[in-house]
């Protein structure tokens, strides 16, 4: 085997392998984005654990196919098209999103979301749930309201007979 054929194989299986531990893979069309806007994107993605990279699209079809999935237009891998993998089901549609709206250039081509390809308007309405953080606070938040509501109850009592 060839030296560049053998590079381009070890890419196929790098991708492949982000593929199949990824919760949410997010393509993209980047095109138009100026370099200090691409220096940015990439910094948030960085910043919420979100791996963002540029691959040769024929590389990326290959690792689609030998990774099983199918569902997604082939055509999406025409022109310019990144790549963002995350074990985190939401960051990397919320990140993006944002980031679009600053810049209003990018595209989203489509994504994977635990084994399901999910298209444009799907990957929008997942950037719109919240952070697993702010989640978690509005949890807590609404199962203390009722024991908060009972403490100021008991307290009202005791100082009325007071």
């Amino acid at each position: 085997m060839r030296p560049n054929q053998e590079a381009k194989v070890q890419v196929v299986a790098e991708i492949k392998d982000k593929l199949q531990n990824s919760n949410s893979v997010l393509f993209v069309d980047y095109s138009g984005l100026k370099v200090s806007e691409d220096t940015e994107l990439r910094k948030a993605f960085r910043e919420n654990n979100v791996e963002y990279k540029v691959y040769k699209n024929r590389l990326m079809l290959r690792a689609l196919e030998e990774a099983g999935i199918t569902g997604f237009d082939p055509k999406s891998f025409e022109g310019t098209t990144a790549v963002a993998f995350s074990k985190d089901e939401v960051a990397p549609a919320r990140i993006f999103c944002q980031k679009q709206k600053a810049y209003d250039k990018m595209d989203v081509k489509f994504g994977i979301v635990n084994g399901e390809i999910v298209g444009k308007e799907q990957v929008v309405a997942l950037s719109k749930i919240p952070s697993k953080e702010v989640l978690i606070a509005m949890l807590l938040g609404t199962l203390q309201a009722p024991v908060s509501a009972l403490a100021r109850a008991l307290n009202a009592i005791a100082e009325k007979q007071n």
